[in-house]
């Protein structure tokens, strides 16, 4: 539940708001509060509301933060009656003499902040200023002193949108405002004066003079002594880290709103609390991979197009970035970023992006295969096709113009070799792939055309990443999750999510050994700049994607612990850099976040299905190696039952026995 105070619940709810009459301009009412959203961890990752407040009990204050506030704005607050005649005759005299002050009181700045559509303080006529100290007075005959100051700490604007004690002190401090220094409650009460100018964030040094203005001022009115205000003006001005949020998590952020909203839920209307499933370390190593990972493709030669660094003003025509990832045990988003600058381009291509998956699309076509009794060391020709469909005629080609001749499937898949991949899209059929990918969560409508097979049509980032979870799940993909629940202001639990899996939309079996080529993909295949990335005793398997005239490129990757997908791209899509592929620019990126996260953890274990048939075989020829095959070309390769080689099952002695393998 929110912290303000019983007594101004109870009594300072303006009886006329719900016929829509306006309240008398000495109501105290309760001013709207923002949501609040929390990374799994309970810290701060964003705020959603027109103002960003959570209303605090001044009983749940230290007794130096009120104080601060009457020392440099109403010394006189607990003796007058809401208009301070003493105050008023100094200001008078002090205009005369040329020194021009105010002489407003708390209650009067309460007023004026609480309805300006009634009292308007931009007004400098006497018309106004006598209204004003009118309804002062009457506030102060109709609420207690305690009221009054409650309702002025937490009615504040403090600047950069931050409302009231507690939000200004979580956003500049990164903590409640129950628990600011001395001298952190002096720096809030110098902010009221100018926020703009004496931002702790944006001019230090300024706060810091105004700070210690105000701790003068307590030790001369006997709130603190010489020696406490000499202690605290000793103190630099330190604020938190990105406003107080343990991660820059805006397009997160925004996913979460968006998806309350279908559920009925309008984080806008404010005091809703947001329990998430983000990761900040992992979501800080993605923004921050992103941002680096987009800054290096800018930096290369031969790149022709506008930087974010240097575009038209009002343009997101720059080159754009987004990361998803997901944990597979239940599905909780551990990471989402949008886009490289949320202030400038708030579209969020995580979720609301289309685009093609290129390549990546691949690993669902092979599953297929693989699910169709299509061994992995079925050799396939990598050579020039062309297929007529639809009064079209297509002829796949490879990125880099050239045919290899036969290889083995898991070969084709770990090189991307594009006529393999349509050619295994014609056995097993576009009609056995498309339910496939319906059946492990792929949304997106997938033409029946050849050139599906290499990622002609389009997905959506978070949805594809999804998808891929069935791999590291071995058959159950897990629908994304944000949320684990909502609660309101009054404390309820308004929302609750649990975990969504597709039991068994693919056998465990053929998944394994499609995630075991995708490993082969990154330790010598498209991915190396991945493997390379990350430690080698961390299991990573993936993909590469990069579509035609390179508009857009993907990195699908995964470990025991997490599933994530880099995508970069233009908004309007155009070609990136000649020659560029996913595994030279969104790859990198992938390696760069993963490898940071894992800093702070040890990984997980991938281990075999037991039903499965292993075999030594001559990675060159696919066949089963012989004690000639050189060291370098032997591999193991995995087999559903009756698939293997007809030599295995004529000869039990060769036969393994092993039990399941750990990498």
């Amino acid at each position: 539940m929110n912290a303000l105070g019983t007594a101004m619940v109870l009594t300072t709810t303006v009886v006329g708001a719900q016929d829509g009459a306006r309240p008398d301009p000495w109501q105290i009412i309760t001013p709207a509060q923002s949501s609040v959203v929390l990374a799994r961890d309970g810290s701060l990752i964003g705020e959603v509301g027109r103002e960003w407040r959570t209303n605090i009990a001044l009983s749940a204050l230290p007794a130096y933060l009120p104080q601060a506030f009457i020392a440099v704005e109403d010394q006189r607050f607990y003796q007058h009656d809401g208009v301070d005649l003493v105050g008023i005759a100094g200001a008078i005299k002090d205009n005369l003499l040329g020194a021009s002050r105010g002489a407003s009181t708390i209650t009067q700045l309460l007023v004026g902040n609480m309805h300006p559509e009634i009292i308007d303080r931009r007004d400098r006529t006497i018309s106004r200023k006598l209204r004003e100290q009118q309804a002062a007075r009457e506030m102060e005959k109709r609420y207690t002193k305690q009221q009054i100051l409650e309702a002025f700490l937490n009615q504040i604007n403090f600047g950069s949108n931050w409302f009231g004690v507690e939000a200004a002190s979580r956003h500049y401090f990164g903590k409640s405002a129950s628990q600011v220094t001395l001298a952190e409650a002096a720096s809030l009460a110098a902010l009221p004066k100018g926020p703009a100018i004496y931002d702790p964030i944006r001019h230090p040094a300024r706060n810091k003079e105004r700070r210690d203005i105000v701790l003068t001022l307590m030790a001369q009115q006997k709130y603190i002594t010489e020696a406490q205000a000499a202690a605290a003006k000793r103190e630099p001005v330190r604020v938190a880290r990105n406003a107080g949020m343990s991660a820059p998590s805006p397009y997160y952020v925004d996913a979460v709103r968006q998806m309350l909203d279908g559920q009925g839920i309008s984080l806008a209307a404010g005091g809703y609390t947001v329990y998430t499933t983000l990761d900040p370390a992992l979501q800080r190593a993605a923004d921050e991979a992103v941002k680096r990972g987009a800054l290096a493709v800018e930096q290369r030669g031969g790149y022709r197009h506008p930087t974010l660094a240097k575009h038209a003003a009002g343009s997101t025509d720059y080159l754009q970035g987004a990361f998803v990832a997901i944990d597979p045990s239940n599905g909780d988003v551990r990471a989402l970023v949008g886009g490289r600058n949320y202030a400038q381009a708030p579209f969020n291509r995580a979720t609301n992006g289309q685009r093609q998956p290129g390549s990546t699309f691949k690993a669902f076509v092979y599953a297929a295969a693989i699910t169709d009794s299509i061994p992995a060391n079925t050799t396939v020709a990598d050579t020039a096709i062309t297929l007529a469909y639809d009064r079209t005629v297509y002829r796949p080609r490879n990125a880099d113009g050239e045919f290899l001749g036969t290889m083995t499937m898991r070969s084709a898949l770990a090189a991307s070799r594009n006529p393999v991949a349509v050619q295994l899209w014609e056995q097993v059929s576009a009609d056995s792939v498309i339910a496939l990918v319906r059946r492990l969560g792929l949304r997106t409508s997938v033409a029946p055309f050849p050139s599906s097979a290499i990622g002609a049509s389009v997905v959506q980032p978070l949805n594809l990443v999804a998808t891929f979870t069935t791999f590291a799940t071995l058959g159950s993909p897990v629908e994304p999750r944000f949320v684990t629940r909502v609660v309101n202001a009054e404390g309820r639990t308004v929302f609750t999510s649990g975990v969504t899996q597709r039991t068994g939309a693919l056998d465990s079996a053929s998944a394994f050994i499609v995630r075991d080529m995708l490993r082969d993909a990154v330790e010598r295949g498209t991915g190396t700049a991945a493997r390379r990335g990350i430690p080698a005793s961390i299991p990573v398997a993936g993909k590469t994607g990069t579509t035609d005239d390179v508009t857009d490129v993907w990195f699908l990757g995964m470990t025991p612990d997490i599933v994530a997908g880099v995508w970069l791209g233009f908004d309007r899509p155009r070609t990136i850099l000649p020659g560029a592929a996913g595994g030279s620019l969104a790859a990198p990126i992938f390696a760069d976040a993963i490898s940071a996260w894992y800093r702070e953890r040890s990984a997980g274990t991938w281990t075999t299905p037991t039903s499965l048939v292993m075999a030594d075989l001559d990675r060159e020829t696919g066949e089963l190696a012989t004690p000639l095959t050189p060291a370098d070309r032997r591999y193991t390769e995995y087999f559903l039952p009756g698939t293997e080689p007809a030599m295995l099952r004529l000869d039990a002695r060769r036969l393994f026995t092993w039990g399941p393998i750990v990498f």
